[in-house]
């Protein structure tokens, strides 16, 4: 399924909370427009996420500070219920975020989703913070927060790897600068007060996937995962926050079944040396 892509050793990125890094974006989708992947795309070319056009308005230092400025708030407005550094469940979080980040750097993943990159830099964080929410975000500049709402429902590292994952990708994919760019609200707000549009969310299910299965996670547990989350929503429950705006319970498992196979298909080339030549 991937294009020949050169064989380039992961970059081992810094170590949460606080690694300054140049990313060079991640990268990780196997023909992201590809007819039949469930994704709704622009209609027309560009320079975004599987070659979609994806306009972006900030500069790279203007997307890190709205980030910085954004996680600062959650932080101040969650205080004391921000977990410290040594608490099993941070461990955890940071631990399987790393592997992540790790995978982002892998270049031929970065190259196959096409993400914009120059001159963007990531300082990722990632908090715990103690609320019954099941909720999780990643901010511009790798600022990456999980309520310990949301560890019930995934119930192993691989299920939270679908989280970390896809709100990840949120971030690479610029996504938040994307709708900024696009009017939607100013500054911070468009950051804590709204959804992410379902396009973005497709795509940023189908890079998750992608990026968890380069980090060694086990792809078919995303699948799972969704599977919970339908439980919840459907037990009468508050529809959680990481559900908001959301593609379809329905839509969303059968999209992530179709990519898995091609997931575990693209690593198993990428592990095993199954480079063109050219691609070097």
């Amino acid at each position: 399924m991937f294009k020949a892509f050169a064989h380039v050793k992961p970059r081992i990125l810094g170590r949460l909370p606080r690694a300054q890094v140049w990313l060079p974006l991640l990268g990780a989708i196997v023909l992201l427009a590809s007819a039949g992947c469930g994704l709704e795309m622009a209609d027309e070319p560009g320079e975004g996420p599987g070659h979609r056009g994806q306009k972006l308005g900030l500069r790279p230092e203007e997307e890190l500070a709205l980030g910085e400025q954004a996680y600062t708030e959650v932080l101040r407005e969650s205080r004391g219920h921000v977990l410290p550094g040594d608490d099993p469940c941070v461990r955890r979080v940071r631990g399987i975020a790393n592997r992540i980040i790790r995978a982002a750097g892998i270049r031929p993943l970065q190259r196959e989703i096409n993400l914009q990159l120059a001159g963007y830099r990531f300082e990722w964080e990632a908090n715990v913070i103690s609320d019954r929410r099941i909720n999780a975000f990643c901010l511009p500049g790798g600022k990456i927060a999980v309520y310990t709402g949301i560890l019930p429902v995934a119930q192993n590292d691989d299920q939270l790897a679908t989280v970390l994952s896809h709100e990840i990708a949120h971030a690479l994919a610029h996504h938040s600068n994307e709708r900024v760019t696009r009017g939607e609200s100013g500054g911070v707000n468009v950051l804590l007060d709204k959804a992410f549009d379902r396009r973005q969310e497709s795509e940023a299910d189908h890079i998750g996937i992608f990026l968890m299965t380069f980090a060694g996670y086990q792809p078919e547990e995303a699948v799972r995962f969704w599977m919970n989350m339908r439980q919840v929503n459907q037990g009468g429950r508050e529809i959680p926050e990481f559900l908001s705006d959301h593609p379809s319970d329905e839509r969303r498992i059968q999209n992530v079944k179709e990519w898995v196979p091609r997931a575990v298909a693209g690593k198993r080339a990428f592990d095993e040396g199954r480079i063109a030549p050219s691609a070097r």
